[in-house]
């Protein structure tokens, strides 16, 4: 395990699934951890001081709605004020299928909003600090959407194919930051396929009641359409993942995609 102590860590969408799961992760390495959700978000408390409990030398919950740029810039400027971010994770995100044809003009805007102009909005904010430390870490939490195409996610595969762009660009720009003692500056993208999240929950629940009720079976038979191994991912995976790219030994890892999908895109 890397000893992150002394660095900051900021998780975009932490209360949580994957992201409450990448900031526990990185608590348990020692890092100040700083959370993010929605203004008067019941599970905020809780999630703090799952962090502690983790080991986290700090944490804090941050309050803003990403998809409004300014309150991005407030968000920024109070994690600055906190100590800074060595480590970014830009997790949050939201999805509303629809076929093209029937997807409004302002959930187009909210999706591409906090997807993928929100991530470019907070790497711009802390990357050049980074920079100047010779440290940072960027890690995106795309999709096997970012990746492939699938219908009716007109707007959510357009945000996580962007995002894996974006990642690149910034991984090329910061290549040679730092050195490999100090650890650089990288930008990767996670891309999960079915993971265990409240999310899908409800599919679940719903091919189980359609094949009988076995909770594993329905499992099986709805991965078996896309994931090859027919086993859901746990959040904690991706949270094992985004820990060993912080370490500096991950130096050389940089403009990555790393699909976690059980060979979904691998067909």
């Amino acid at each position: 395990m890397p000893d992150l102590t002394g660095k900051t860590a900021l998780v975009t969408g932490s209360v949580q699934g994957i992201g409450f799961a990448i900031a526990k992760a990185v608590a348990s390495a020692g890092a100040r951890v700083a959370l993010h959700g929605l203004p008067n978000d019941p599970k905020a408390d809780t999630a703090v001081q799952a962090m502690l409990d983790a080991g986290a030398a700090q944490a804090r919950y941050f309050a803003a709605d990403i998809s409004d740029p300014d309150q991005i810039d407030g968000l920024m400027a109070e994690v600055a004020d906190w100590g800074g971010v060595d480590i970014l994770v830009n997790n949050a995100g939201i999805q509303h299928p629809a076929p093209i044809a029937d997807v409004p003009r302002a959930t187009w805007n909210a999706i591409i909003a906090v997807n993928l102009s929100a991530c470019f909005h907070t790497m711009q904010a802390v990357m050049p600090e980074m920079e100047k430390r010779g440290y940072g870490r960027v890690i995106n939490i795309a999709s096997v959407q970012g990746l492939i195409g699938s219908i009716h996610k007109a707007p959510y595969v357009s945000a996580k194919h962007g995002l894996v762009g974006l990642s690149k660009v910034a991984a090329l720009e910061y290549a040679r930051s730092g050195s490999k003692a100090k650890g650089g500056v990288t930008v990767n993208c996670i891309c999960p396929g079915w993971t265990e999240t409240e999310l899908i929950g409800p599919q679940i629940e719903a091919r189980a009641q359609q094949i009988g009720g076995d909770r594993d079976a329905a499992i099986a038979d709805l991965l078996s359409e896309k994931q090859p191994t027919c086993r859901t991912s746990d959040p904690a995976e991706m949270g094992a993942l985004a820990l060993w790219l912080c370490d500096p030994v991950a130096h050389n890892v940089t403009g990555t995609q790393i699909p976690v999908d059980g060979g979904w895109t691998a067909q």
